[in-house]
């Protein structure tokens, strides 16, 4: 196969197969189109085996691929996939075979990016754009992240996603919405969520004393920074406790989102794995899924930024 750096075309082959039954000797061939003279030798010996169609562009593939993951397993990966709906990191030890390996049996098969994809039905949505600018602070409690992500309520006997969207919807018994107020270290990714009526100061401002609280009892005893966006009650209704613990705020630049990208990151994660990913029929029994989600985040679940370890494994448990 042909690329940019290539010395030879189709037509530069001929060119090989002109000379030589010209009488050229091959070294002048090769010298004269700077190639060298196994290559001439090969095009030569092609040409007379099988004709002008041995000059053509064929692909560089192997013919045999002995080490090639065997269809059995690559269906078993695909299954898993289209079942779980998780990334390698997390689909290989399942399986028993390297995330590496996942990683390409899904691209070979052209199976889309998780982050492409609808959480509750897997089926491909939207392209995102990603960043290979990485950043993490070097001790626990050095940085929090704190950010709100809003979330229609479910009615009582299941919504959409239980019955369908072809029921009609009662428009005056709009169910409305939580606030599902999240914080995240951004060292150890220990987290810490809760789902409250409102986005208002005492209700941040309560979440975050909570917050701190948890995160003392998992090893984390002093923040040092907090980082939110520009909300009101952000920079007005946390004033106090930040002084009082000692915590300094610091803002995300204006509609500048991705500067708080650990937390919204965990919004992300929190939707795909914890509010969309089963058919909740109330909304009690969402939130009531929230705290055994969040122990399974911080004890057991794997994160590709700590090397496939919780975030429980970064901090020394007091």
């Amino acid at each position: 196969m042909f690329h940019r750096n290539a010395r030879l075309t189709v037509h530069g082959r001929k060119l090989i197969i002109e000379r030589h039954q010209a009488g050229w000797k091959q070294a002048h061939i090769a010298a004269a189109m700077g190639i060298s003279r196994k290559c001439v030798r090969t095009w030569i010996l092609r040409y007379e085996t099988e004709g002008e169609t041995g000059l053509q562009t064929r692909s560089s593939r192997p013919h045999t691929m002995p080490t090639r993951t065997a269809p059995e397993v690559e269906q078993k990966v695909l299954a898993a996939r289209a079942e779980h709906r998780q990334g390698p990191d997390l689909l290989g030890p399942k399986i028993g075979v390297p995330a590496r390996t996942v990683s390409r049996i899904l691209r070979r098969h052209a199976v889309p990016r998780l982050r492409e994809c609808d959480p509750m039905t897997g089926d491909l949505i939207r392209s995102s754009k990603s960043t290979a600018v990485r950043y993490e602070r070097a001790r626990p409690g050095e940085l929090v992240h704190m950010d709100v992500k809003k979330l229609g309520r479910i009615p009582d006997g299941g919504g959409w996603r239980v019955h369908g969207r072809a029921i009609p919807r009662d428009r005056e018994r709009r169910p409305g919405y939580d606030y599902i107020h999240s914080l995240i270290d951004d060292h150890s990714r220990l987290a810490y969520s809760e789902v409250l009526p409102d986005e208002k100061g005492p209700s941040c401002a309560g979440f975050l004393e909570r917050g701190i609280a948890y995160f003392a009892a998992r090893g984390i005893t002093r923040i040092e920074r907090l980082m939110t966006d520009n909300a009101w009650a952000y920079r007005h209704s946390l004033r106090a406790l930040c002084a009082e613990h000692g915590i300094t705020q610091k803002f995300i630049r204006p509609h500048c989102p991705w500067q708080n990208g650990k937390v919204e990151r965990l919004n992300r994660t929190l939707a795909t794995e914890w509010a969309y990913r089963q058919a909740y029929t109330s909304n009690t029994q969402r939130t009531a899924a929230l705290d055994p989600w969040l122990e399974h985040y911080n004890t057991e679940r794997s994160h590709s930024a700590l090397g496939g370890k919780p975030p429980i494994s970064r901090l020394a448990l007091t």
